[in-house]
């Protein structure tokens, strides 16, 4: 092979590479955005096919009625569940919001206790510590009564928007549903005409995408989302003997902060925990920290024998996907960098980058050879 098509090669790699990246990072998730309820009636699809599968050998249904069957079976218990969840959720938000200028008040009280009993610490603090204490009372306290001068009630026109988006809700679960019957019934069809018309050549690789796809972002959010629900259940009836209001609320939030790495419930509980132990209600504080260690046990089972050692990315390299999904796409950004990392590695691994890293060595050997005098 002349250097001359050896160069080219290379040079199509990575503008094949560059596109594929550009892709991916620019143009799917409009796309992803654009056909968002056929993207849902796809997963919906591969959750359903396996039991419409069973169900075909086991029962004898014909695949039609069975997708109709598992589709409606499993929309249901979905749909109940998103309901009690979000009925409990919404109770909670509106008494919080109600109940927001009272509990400003009873904090405001409490942390002039606190500043009272840490009075001589102050006084022998440092004056840029000081300076930082001060400023961070002051813009939380500016933060707080903002959020609640704001906290207006809905206008007609915010009215008629809630109701716009109802609407287009209702009618993205009905194509969603639609979508994922078609799916389902026609899927052996489609797989046909896919092999048909696809070169073998992209298929593969199509293949090992998809495997590494599922293995990543299945495999892990499947896991973590078990977690999160046991954990969510463990603070939820933590809180709930504590009496601790909006108890539901409060522990959906800490269990989405224990989806992060390097947070965790102790992001939420470690603090609280040292407010009440300050304020002088030390049983709480305790049993906040007993809440605290039971959820850290039971992840530490839970965690190995559901996620293992799948995640595949050292410390560090966690911590840079984190934060370049961070970068791209804010708090959403940040929980899904690490799959999308899981991905990047198990490409990497799997041979995907190895023609555009042997023409980098190849490019830069040249380069070194050419630079001799």
């Amino acid at each position: 092979m002349s250097k001359k098509t050896l160069y080219l090669k290379i040079v199509l790699h990575f503008v094949m590479a560059v596109a594929v990246a550009c892709i991916c990072i620019f143009v799917l998730p409009r796309i992803i955005r654009f056909f968002l309820p056929f993207v849902i009636g796809w997963i919906i699809a591969m959750i359903a096919n396996p039991i419409v599968k069973w169900m075909e050998k086991r029962v004898k249904i014909v695949r039609k009625h069975s997708s109709v069957i598992i589709i409606i079976a499993g929309l249901g218990i979905v749909v109940g569940i998103i309901y009690l969840g979000i009925s409990a959720l919404g109770r909670e938000i509106i008494s919080l919001l109600t109940d927001l200028p009272d509990i400003y008040n009873s904090m405001e009280l409490k942390l002039a206790d606190i500043s009272k009993k840490m009075n001589g610490i102050y006084k022998v603090m440092p004056e840029n510590a000081k300076n930082v204490m001060d400023s961070f009372w002051s813009n939380a306290n500016k933060y707080v009564t903002d959020f609640i001068s704001n906290n207006d009630v809905p206008s007609i026109s915010s009215a008629g928007n809630i109701a716009k988006n109802l609407a287009d809700g209702l009618f993205m679960a009905v194509i969603s549903l639609l979508s994922a019957y078609f799916f389902i019934a026609e899927r052996e069809k489609m797989m046909i005409v896919y092999r048909k018309m696809t070169p073998k050549v992209i298929t593969e690789k199509i293949d090992i995408i998809m495997d590494n796809f599922k293995r990543a972002f299945g495999g892990y959010f499947k896991a973590q989302f078990k977690i999160m629900l046991v954990i969510l259940l463990i603070l939820f009836v933590g809180f709930e003997l504590l009496r601790v209001p909006y108890s539901f609320l409060l522990a959906l939030v800490v269990a989405i902060l224990d989806l992060l790495p390097f947070f965790g419930t102790g992001a939420v509980i470690w603090p609280w925990a040292v407010f009440e132990l300050i304020s002088g209600n030390y049983v709480k504080a305790i049993c906040l920290m007993v809440i605290y260690l039971v959820c850290q046990v039971v992840k530490q089972v839970l965690q190995p024998k559901m996620v293992g050692d799948s995640i595949g990315l050292s410390p560090l390299a966690t911590l840079i996907f984190m934060f370049i999904g961070y970068r791209f796409s804010g708090l959403l950004g940040l929980i899904i960098g690490i799959p999308v990392g899981m991905i990047v590695v198990n490409f990497y691994r799997s041979g995907v980058f190895d023609n555009i890293i042997r023409g980098a060595k190849i490019i830069a050997h040249d380069l070194s050879e050419f630079m001799k005098f």
